[in-house]
């Protein structure tokens, strides 16, 4: 029978993002293919530093050998070619990732459709465009920002922290907010605190983390995994998310509303090892200190002053 990868928690992961590959990339934009793949052939046995999602990775895949069957599954999806790929999986064994499936697509002008042939319920990247499409395709995905350069992660844990509104969950209270403004979002999620908030981009990803945790639960055994959602709602638009979990049947570990206060300091506190957000000024402060992605709007421009990455579709960027 073939592996099934429908009751797994896929992650789809660019070798850039898991990899610090910025001296690369800079050598393709400055000079062009033939010499990136000239140099990717001619360093391909040293080891590369690990990239922003590297401690999510490895944690998530640390789960496997707890679990009595295995449930992380990671995808190399990149646009490398087959040949300039040898790199990426020479320093996933350096490194001693149990990560065996890649797609090397060789400068395709559109990764979505692999992303779907390999059932990936999370894309991280850092390319723009790429994320773009698999969120306008309905595949939960993140631009990566540069990795924090002091960030230890925590032994034995999982510790992921979302954003609410257009993250978790549907992008319609937050556009009250943007479009009338803070009077007209509280009376909005006051008249409707007990009715469940539509499903944003990254809900079916909790969800897949809310049954790992049910899974360590019913076994008896410590659950390494805790999610926190880090949100600027305050009291008393809090009281709808809590309602929505509730709906969702789902129990996060920590939840912190911040009014409109920096996220980046309770993210330290809670030691994320990724944190999603959908608005820059969250996210650049935020990734001083703990991995961070941002998750742009479906159908929308990621935010030109994002910081990281470069935007080009050709062959073979990583």
């Amino acid at each position: 029978m073939p592996y099934s990868l429908t009751d797994k928690l896929v992650i789809g992961i660019s070798s850039r993002a898991l990899f610090d590959l910025e001296h690369e990339n800079r050598l393709y934009d400055e000079q062009g293919v033939a010499a990136f793949c000239s140099y990717q052939r001619a360093h391909e046995n040293e080891p590369l530093r690990p990239g922003t999602a590297f401690p999510l990775v490895q944690a998530l895949l640390g789960l496997n050998p707890l679990l009595p069957e295995r449930r992380i599954e990671v995808v190399v999806v990149s646009r490398n070619s087959p040949d300039t790929g040898l790199r990426a999986f020479n320093a996933i064994e350096a490194h001693g990732l149990d990560i065996t499936r890649a797609a090397f697509t060789g400068g395709a002008r559109s990764l979505v459709e692999y992303l779907k042939a390999f059932e990936v319920d999370l894309f991280l990247s850092r390319n723009r465009g790429d994320v773009q499409e698999a969120i306008d395709h309905g595949v939960a995905a993140a631009m990566l920002y540069d990795p924090p350069a002091a960030f230890r992660a925590p032994e034995g844990q999982i510790r992921i922290a979302f954003d609410g509104d257009a993250v978790l969950f549907s992008p319609e209270s937050e556009h009250i907010y943007k479009t009338q403004g803070l009077e007209a979002f509280a009376a909005h999620e006051q008249a409707n605190r007990r009715r469940a908030m539509a499903e944003g981009p990254f809900a079916k990803l909790l969800l897949r983390l809310s049954a790992l945790q049910q899974e360590f639960r019913s076994r008896g055994a410590p659950c390494p995994v805790r999610i926190a959602i880090v949100t600027a709602r305050s009291s008393p638009a809090h009281a709808r998310v809590i309602h929505t979990l509730r709906d969702w049947q789902v129990d996060v570990n920590e939840a912190f509303f911040m009014g409109g206060a920096s996220k980046d300091q309770v993210l330290a506190a809670f030691g994320a090892q990724m944190f999603f957000d959908d608005q820059d000024a969250h996210v650049q402060p935020a990734s001083v200190r703990v991995p961070s992605g941002i998750v742009p709007y479906a159908g929308g421009v990621l935010a030109a002053e994002s910081r990281p990455c470069n935007d080009n579709t050709s062959t073979p960027s990583p």
